[in-house]
Formats: C-alpha cells, sequence, structure tokens
C-alpha cells in the first residue's frame, strides 16, 4: 500500500466534522490531515496542508464552499474537492463543479460509499449523478459549440476520450506511451482550445460530442 490520501474536512458544524474524522480514521488509506470551520480558513488549511482530497461543504458562513472552491482554483492547489451538500441544496452543485470540483456527495452518504468517493476523485474520476451530468451537458452545450472540436489534433482526442473515461493523467499517458509531462501540454491544450475551464468541462464536453477513448 502506498501513502494514505490526505483529506481536509471543511464544515461549519463541529459534530459533521467529527463524525466524519472518525469513520474516516479507521480506513487504512486515508488520513484526515485537518480541519476547517468556514471557507476562508478551509482555504488556508489545504494551502498550508496540501491534503490530497478536501471535503467541502456548500453552506458555511463568510466564505462558502463555492467561493472557497475558486479561491483554491486562483492560488493552483492541486487539492481535488469533493463537495458535500444535500438533496435540498441540488441547485448548488452545477456552480460548483463548474468552478472546478471534482464531484459531490450528499450529506446522508453511506459511509462506505464515501470513503469509495474519495478513492474514486483521488484516481482521477469525477462523480456526476446523470440529472447534474444533464444539466451540465446543457450549459456546455449552449456556451461551447461542436466547431471548436474541429481544431483538435488527432493524438489531441485520444488524450480527451480518455479523459471522458476518467483517467488520470499517469493513465493517460501509460495508455498512450507518453510522459506525464507529454499529456498535462495536451490537456492545456485541448482546455484552450475548447474555451473550456477544466478536466470536468472537457469529459463533459467530450460525452456531449461523441468522443470516446
Amino acid at each position: 500500500m502506498g501513502e494514505p490520501i490526505k483529506v481536509l474536512l471543511v464544515d461549519d458544524h463541529q459534530v459533521v466534522r467529527r463524525g466524519l474524522r472518525t469513520f474516516l480514521e479507521v480506513q487504512d488509506d486515508i488520513e484526515v490531515v485537518g480541519e476547517a470551520a468556514d471557507g476562508a480558513e478551509g482555504v488556508a488549511r489545504a494551502e498550508e496542508l496540501r491534503p490530497d482530497i478536501v471535503l467541502m461543504d456548500v453552506k458555511m458562513p463568510g466564505l462558502d464552499g463555492i467561493d472557497a472552491l475558486r479561491r483554491l482554483r486562483e492560488l493552483d492547489n492541486p487539492a481535488r474537492v469533493l463537495i458535500v451538500t444535500s438533496f435540498t441544496e441540488q441547485r448548488t452543485v452545477v456552480p460548483a463543479l463548474r468552478a472546478g470540483a471534482a464531484g459531490y456527495v450528499y450529506k446522508d452518504v453511506d459511509p462506505d460509499a464515501l470513503a469509495g468517493a474519495i478513492r474514486s476523485v483521488h484516481a482521477g474520476h469525477v462523480l456526476l449523478q446523470p440529472e447534474v451530468a444533464d444539466a451540465l451537458l446543457s450549459q456546455e452545450e449552449a456556451n461551447t459549440g461542436q466547431g471548436r472540436g474541429s481544431s483538435l489534433t488527432e493524438r489531441e482526442r485520444e488524450v480527451l476520450g480518455l479523459i471522458a473515461d476518467g483517467r488520470s493523467n499517469r493513465e493517460i499517458a501509460r495508455a498512450l506511451v507518453l510522459s506525464e509531462k507529454t499529456v498535462k501540454t495536451h490537456v492545456s491544450n485541448i482546455l484552450m482550445k475548447l474555451d473550456l475551464a477544466d478536466r470536468t468541462q472537457a469529459a463533459l464536453w467530450a460525452v456531449r460530442h461523441g468522443v470516446t477513448g
């Protein structure tokens, strides 16, 4: 087993953080490295601790989860953010994903499913429920035209298809026999050519336009 997945808990309810920590600390491959009670503290702790995953509540006083997520992206923090929300807050999920979240879980998620979600996001996958994926795809269809795809090279389309499959840069590099640095360059070119903000939007664009790995 390699290094454990480092997780930062960001939630304004101490009892929630305590419950999450209690469960996650019994997982052999997950380590809770810190906690924060609001978005601003979450950003500061993420910069200090450099976790792999930030488990981020949406509704918090001061800087909320979505604004904290945007701030982390502005700081180029590499942590992948898993949004924690409730069924009544579904309308906040799409803005969170567009801001760069790697997925979301509901607050009543089964503990084992939560651990699975953390492992999946850490592996480079994007977690979307069908109804949210449909909403995102509709927005991307409105904002991004099919014509932009014609500017992609054949290799970039291969990389894009593998992004849509949820592959990480390392996995794409292995599949295409490339260096991770080369894959990272291809990903940057894809985002630039399609005028997309992140891998989540790229994956959705690929699915919408039939680009598969």
